[in-house]
């Protein structure tokens, strides 16, 4: 499989590292190792890399802040979006770096990404249970899962049918049928990213001795696909 190499498995490279998180490019590159979408990006050390970084991502990006110390991206003011040329990314690079929240933080530089397209926006989880191993779990992303938190859970290995059911066992499941005018949610992409995180060669099962919490918010997904544009792995 080659993925006893760090370079391809970025939790034996954080570990290795002394690290008992996965910074949110290392989360995207585990996801993709897995085979889950995640959206385009590339890191720039700072203004002088914007020009070859942008070449080949389509605009619209979003810049955001790379730091061990800074938790909030957005709240220190570290995530800008919507930028549709590098003009605006070495802009809104050089506001962050003048930023209080973030001047004296450690940077290890600045993820520049291709914006995901419009479309629901889920949560996809995990944790490891210290009597039963690990626990997937799935919910409506927003104001969802923050105040009602509308989510359901199993334990893993999961099957497509139990895919099915956590979906069904949502509270706002008829809103990923398109209520309102909006596109409804393919399910077969939602159900696609829980069993290639909470299945039988899932991530949280290749894992399960290392991963302690996985967190993919949002997973933003159309009528088409589903793209995953954060995701936090705690180790341990």
């Amino acid at each position: 499989m080659g993925m006893n190499t760090t370079q391809d498995n970025p939790v034996a490279a954080a570990k290795s590292a002394g690290r008992n998180a996965l910074d949110e490019s290392a989360g995207k590159q585990l996801l993709a190792a897995h085979g889950v979408k995640v959206p385009q990006s590339r890191v720039a050390k700072g203004v002088a890399d914007v020009d070859a970084v942008m070449n080949g991502l389509q605009t619209p990006v979003v810049v955001k802040v790379m730091s061990p110390d800074i938790l909030h991206k957005s709240d220190a003011g570290g995530v800008k979006i919507n930028l549709r040329s590098a003009a605006e990314v070495k802009a809104a690079i050089e506001g962050m770096l003048n930023a209080p929240k973030i001047k004296g933080a450690r940077i290890e530089g600045f993820l520049v990404e291709e914006m995901a397209p419009a479309g629901h926006e889920l949560v996809i989880g995990g944790l490891r249970d210290p009597q039963f191993g690990p626990l997937v779990m799935v919910g409506l992303g927003g104001i969802f899962v923050e105040i009602l938190k509308d989510v359901s859970f199993r334990l893993c290995p999961i099957t497509r049918i139990d895919a099915e059911e956590m979906i069904a066992e949502l509270k706002g499941a008829a809103i990923l049928k398109g209520a309102r005018g909006t596109k409804p949610a393919s399910m077969d992409a939602i159900i696609d990213v829980l069993l290639k995180v909470g299945g039988e060669n899932g991530l949280l099962m290749q894992h399960a001795a290392d991963i302690s919490e996985a967190d993919i918010n949002p997973l933003i997904v159309s009528d088409t696909a589903a793209v995953a544009v954060d995701a936090r792995f705690i180790l341990g």
